[in-house]
């Protein structure tokens, strides 16, 4: 029999419940999910019971008794405990964003833009000690439409000339996500880094494929607003505000190292459900990449209470009138596809899609952007 790959979970609320459901569709690797471990005994032991693995007391005895393991905690945490795990010999998934600075925003943004590379620092000194992989969880890597858009670049040999991209949707449900010290940021950091990872991850292929070099994001301009902070905004009641101090709109601009550019949208601004997708513009073809919303699926609903008990798309305020529900909102967000890749990186030794170089170019790039912001939108280098 076939020795399988033994996983455990850190965090036990909502990251781990979707790595749970996405680590279940993989096939053609053995996996073996163990168990889970977290601060909060009864989330703990109500994700183990609800997953039917083990309850572990301690992250140093989930470590001990799985090959990987797979951090689903608040990200001001995935440094120390992803180098503790790669110390130990593990290997580690970490959802996104990788790490970051986590204290006062007021802080001067060159040195958060420092400490931050820092702690992205360590984390690969650490996987190379060890000899272990770095899973870096970022799900837009793998959406369909982004590796559909992955394919046509490989062979047909194109160049990508501009990207555009955002992610947005009405606000996050975490009471933590509006205070810098518990998320790292604001809109650029919690929605924008999925957009700019993809967009760094296209261009890496795209230099990969044609020299064996990826290409890289040289500089950034950027700026953010606190639209709902206003004091003339008028709150009807639809969109999430009591933000502490972090912004709810940001716009960054990145150069790549081939002179190329990229121009990434997020925001806690728009209803109707999370508004995901990109634009590539090449110089043979252009692809538009919509992730969410979708219209495969259209359907009527004339009373809410209908629909009381159906999942329709994430975030979405009313489930009447006409909707666009998700035939499978996981596969179309690629988490299926991201897990299978993790498993496979890990069973066969080789790098996945989404590591620690593509992880670190992306923190390096947001707080690059932040940096920006505090100089009024001048343009930034990217520390390489």
């Amino acid at each position: 029999m076939e020795k399988p790959v033994r996983v455990g979970f850190a965090g036990a609320r909502f990251a781990a419940k979707f790595h749970w459901e996405g680590l279940r569709r993989v096939h053609s690797v053995p996996v073996e999910m163990v168990g889970v471990t977290s601060k909060t005994p009864e989330a703990r032991d109500a994700f183990a019971r609800e997953a039917g693995i083990r309850a572990f007391d301690t992250f140093a005895e989930l470590c001990a008794a799985v090959d990987v393991v797979d951090l689903c905690t608040p990200p001001s945490s995935h440094e120390e405990l992803a180098v503790q795990a790669l110390r130990l010999g593990r290997h580690v998934i970490i959802e996104k964003p990788l790490t970051g600075y986590y204290g006062a925003s007021t802080y001067p943004k060159e040195q958060m833009l420092a400490e931050a590379a820092a702690s992205c620092g360590r984390i690969l000194a650490a996987a190379k000690a060890s000899g272990k992989r770095v899973c870096y969880a970022e799900n837009w890597v793998y959406a369909p439409v982004i590796q559909k858009e992955r394919d046509i670049l490989q062979k047909s040999g194109g160049q990508i000339l501009r990207i555009l991209g955002e992610q947005s949707h009405g606000g996050s449900h975490s009471p933590y996500y509006g205070i810098w010290k518990f998320s790292g940021g604001g809109s650029l950091v919690g929605k924008g880094c999925h957009p700019v990872s993809a967009a760094l991850y296209l261009k890496r292929v795209e230099g990969e494929t044609r020299n064996g070099v990826p290409i890289r994001p040289a500089t950034v301009s950027c700026r953010t607003h606190e639209i709902t902070r206003l004091p003339n905004y008028m709150d009807a009641g639809v969109l999430r505000t009591g933000y502490e101090d972090i912004e709810d709109f940001a716009q960054i601009h990145i150069t790549f190292s081939d002179g190329t550019i990229a121009d990434i949208f997020s925001s806690e601004l728009v209803m109707g459900g999370v508004y995901n997708w990109m634009e590539v513009f090449c110089n043979n073809h252009r692809t538009r990449c919509n992730m969410n919303p979708t219209n495969a699926l259209e359907t009527f609903n004339p009373k809410e209470e209908i629909f009381k008990d159906i999942y329709v798309v994430e975030k979405i305020s009313t489930k009447q009138g006409w909707s666009f529900p998700s035939p499978d909102e996981g596969w179309q967000h690629g988490y299926p596809q991201e897990f299978q890749d993790f498993m496979e990186s890990i069973y066969h030794d080789r790098e996945p899609l989404s590591g620690i170089e593509l992880a670190r170019d992306t923190i390096a790039t947001l707080y690059s952007g932040y940096l920006s912001v505090e100089r009024k939108g001048a343009e930034v280098s990217v520390p390489g």
